[in-house]
């Protein structure tokens, strides 16, 4: 599941916004740090206990965002996992919730240690093919896509490639099975977990966004909690610019 909370706002001084990321494989959050992570998740979104914490143990690590006081402030939770497609070896790390409390929306921390950690991805693979694997319910988790990569599918401006397009479909049915629709390209949940209402809803002058708007065109349902399967390679030629900065690389 994807719920994401992109970081293209901010308001406060620096000091009370700031955050410290961390890594933490899923065996070692202790209940404390689920509970908390439940909590926050079930502040912003329809989440039901059992179905937050079935999709945190498919996961193998998080990222923990914590302020100055050690209280969670936002997380995301990835897996990796191998596909093979025409005899071919590839990786593919699969994004799972993702939250960040409001009131530190313009954080750059998640996007520096999120992007640390699929180059460390990265590296550890070699040779083999590595694919960034997002579902999205809304449009600001969406963006992490242009705002990350120059090639992602699916996009506005070009059809996804077959190639892409029997990746994302091999990854989406693997997951979630006959959740899928793969003729729309969107992953319907047995139990959706849609936003509430006025968190992070798109205004008429974010509209005019052509990434935004090709997203609400392409997952009119993402109000209900339907999801966008999306696709994207990592690999160093594809990441922005101001990524390679970001991470020093």
């Amino acid at each position: 599941m994807d719920r994401g909370a992109l970081l293209f706002m901010s308001s406060g001084s620096e000091e009370d916004k700031k955050l410290v990321g961390r890594v933490v494989s899923v065996n070692q959050l202790d209940d404390g740090i689920r509970d908390s992570m439940y909590d926050l998740m079930h502040q912003f979104y329809f989440v039901e206990r059992p179905s937050f914490f079935n999709d945190l143990s498919n996961k193998s690590s998080v990222v923990l965002l914590e302020d100055g006081n050690g209280v969670l402030r936002g997380f995301t939770s990835v897996a990796l996992f191998d596909l093979n497609i025409d005899g071919q070896t590839l990786k593919i790390l699969f994004s799972g919730d993702t939250i960040i409390h409001p009131d530190f929306w313009g954080s750059l921390e998640l996007p520096r240690v999120w992007g640390k950690f699929m180059y460390e991805t990265l590296c550890e693979c070699g040779e083999t093919p590595l694919y960034w694997f997002l579902i999205s319910s809304g449009y600001k988790t969406y963006r992490f896509l242009p705002a990350y990569f120059n090639d992602f599918f699916p996009r506005h401006d070009c059809e996804t490639p077959p190639e892409m397009r029997k990746i994302v479909d091999a990854a989406a049915i693997r997951l979630f099975n006959s959740a899928y629709d793969a003729s729309r390209g969107i992953i319907r949940l047995e139990n959706p977990t849609p936003l509430r209402a006025g968190i992070s809803d798109p205004a008429k002058e974010r509209q005019a966004n052509r990434h935004i708007a090709f997203f609400l065109e392409k997952n009119p349902g993402h109000d209900a909690g339907d999801e966008l399967a999306c696709i994207a390679r990592l690999h160093l030629d594809n990441f922005k610019p101001y990524v390679r900065r970001l991470l020093k690389i």
